[in-house]
Parts: C-alpha cells; sequence; structure tokens
C-alpha cells in the first residue's frame, strides 16, 4: 500500500512562486488570505452557499437534516443529533477531465 503523498500551504505557495517569479513573502499573504477569506465565506451567517472558481471547481456549503433517531454505537443509547453545515468540493469540467487519466498511465511516469 502507498503512503499518499500530502501537499500544504506552503507547498502551494512555493508553486505559485516558481511559476510567476514573485517574492515569497507577497506570494504567503496573498495565498493566506485567499484561503482567509474562503474559511471567512463558509463560515458567515449562509446557512447554504456555493463559491464558485472558474476552470477549476464549486465549494459548496450545504446543511444536513436532524437525526432524531441516531444511536451512539459505544453505548447504544439513542441520541438527537441536529441538522448541521457540512462541506462539499464538485471539480470544474477542466478539473475532471485532467483526472480521468488512467492510472497506469499515472504509474508509468514515476
Amino acid at each position: 500500500m502507498r503512503k499518499v503523498k500530502t501537499y500544504i500551504k506552503k507547498d502551494v505557495v512555493e508553486r505559485v512562486i516558481e511559476k510567476t517569479g514573485e517574492k515569497p513573502e507577497v506570494v504567503a499573504r496573498v495565498t493566506n488570505e485567499i484561503f482567509n477569506s474562503l474559511r471567512e465565506i463558509m463560515t458567515g451567517d449562509d446557512v447554504e452557499l456555493r463559491i464558485e472558481v472558474r476552470d477549476f471547481g464549486v465549494f459548496e456549503v450545504k446543511k444536513t437534516r436532524p437525526k432524531p433517531k441516531a444511536r451512539n454505537p459505544k453505548t447504544n443509547e439513542v441520541i438527537y443529533v441536529p441538522a448541521r453545515r457540512k462541506t462539499h468540493f464538485k471539480p470544474g469540467k477542466l478539473l475532471k477531465e485532467a483526472l480521468k487519466v488512467p492510472i497506469d498511465e499515472l504509474d508509468q511516469k514515476e
């Protein structure tokens, strides 16, 4: 079993620096503000919302239904789980197409 490669925000910043040649502190500040702004919008007062990034995808906040008869598996106790919000990402057309490459072809590149 392969270990999943994890990218962090720093990796995104470094890639943008490579592609743009901008100063690292400028790219880091802008990247932080983009993610902070997305988080602020998604955690705001709107129960449901969409953030559409053309050619990338859609971030959505959706509400869940309450579950009046959920069960705690440890104690078997019946509990009430209130409605809440959850996040969802739907990839855009370009991203979907790029991900359709068969895994066999990806393994050959490595």
